[in-house]
């Protein structure tokens, strides 16, 4: 769905597509370990999880194209899961939200995207953010996933 020339970290059916440099400060293996076990906490597991970490404006593309949305966004998750407990998907992350979001929320660059990849996970899973109810829900599952790092 984007172009350009990504390079990729996969382990344990989770890859993460980059473009430049790989974000995560040489922990993406226990980054990669933690949403595996929050996904096995949840009663699920993985088949194919590909995060694709991008800019505002190609996520921006992806939301005018696929959504129909003119708005900036920092996750967009896409469900192919066939089986209940079987998870396979593409989650896109605009690292220039996430950027912004970490120096508005005053966290650092890698607590906020830790909350915005599990934030994906959460939605494969079965929480939903429309309501205020249900964002509530999610926030507090995303603080619990994140005290598990």
């Amino acid at each position: 769905m984007i172009e350009g020339e990504f390079d990729e970290y996969s382990d344990k059916n989770v890859t993460l597509f980059y473009q430049k440099t790989l974000p995560l400060e040489d922990k993406q293996a226990s980054t990669i370990d933690w949403i595996v076990s929050v996904v096995e906490d949840c009663g699920k597991a993985l088949y194919c999880i590909n995060y694709i970490l991008c800019t505002d404006e190609q996520l921006h593309k992806i939301n005018l194209d696929h959504l129909h949305h003119d708005t900036y966004t920092d996750i967009i998750t896409f469900d192919y899961s066939d089986k209940e407990d079987l998870l396979e998907s593409d989650i896109y992350i605009s690292l220039d939200r996430v950027k912004e979001n970490s120096v508005e929320h005053g966290k650092t660059f890698n607590e906020e995207l830790h909350r915005v990849m599990i934030h994906g996970i959460l939605h494969l899973v079965g929480y939903n953010d429309k309501t205020a109810k249900e964002k509530e829900k999610m926030r507090e599952k995303e603080n619990t996933c994140l005290s598990l790092r």
